[in-house]
């Protein structure tokens, strides 16, 4: 069996990039799913969105993030009936920059030797944000599942940033035409 092979199933390759650290200081774009895009998390109405209980406990879980993660500010995000996006910045004080936050110009995984996610970098704070929201969720509603990854993209420059910041911002608008909509998925 090849690369292609993981305990006799597919291997998903990985969307994150194999050069770049994902604990370096930045802005980052990120889509976080429900399972199977159930809408458990709210309902446009008006384009407005309307969360439910489990919404409720994402909304807290998302602002609780920079309480987590002295590194991290939460830049514009919305939550959407089966979805999360939003804009993180990673930062970094003087104590990391050397260990985290150089440039690097080899591999570097989102994961230390043993496997296991790297502190303060995007793959930490996403997992802790989903774990948070599982747990509270589970309190209520033992059913409640996030998609196993998430989608993430590198804001490279002001302009990517204003048309992320402008896509979050019409999502609720332009809901009944996402692709992540249950009716546009069949």
């Amino acid at each position: 069996m090849g690369d292609e092979y993981f305990k006799n199933k597919y291997r998903v390759p990985s969307t994150r990039l194999g050069h770049w650290n994902y604990a370096d200081e930045g802005f980052y774009y990120v889509t976080i799913c429900t399972k199977d895009r159930k809408c458990c998390l709210g309902e446009i109405k008006d384009n407005n969105v309307y969360l439910s209980e489990v919404g409720k406990v994402v909304f807290d879980c998302w602002l609780e993030i920079p309480k987590h993660f002295n590194n991290i500010r939460l830049d514009d995000w919305i939550i959407m009936p089966n979805h999360v996006h939003g804009i993180i910045q990673i930062e970094c004080d003087e104590n990391d920059f050397a260990k985290n936050c150089r440039d690097r110009v080899y591999p570097v995984s989102t994961r230390n030797k043993f496997g296991h996610v790297k502190p303060k970098s995007l793959s930490s704070v996403v997992n802790t944000f989903k774990g948070a929201v599982t747990r509270k969720c589970h309190e209520n509603n033992p059913d409640f599942k996030w998609q196993d990854n998430y989608y993430e993209h590198i804001i490279k420059n002001d302009e990517d940033y204003a048309r992320i910041k402008e896509y979050i911002a019409n999502n609720p608008v332009n809901w009944e035409f996402d692709r992540d909509n249950p009716i546009n998925l069949k």
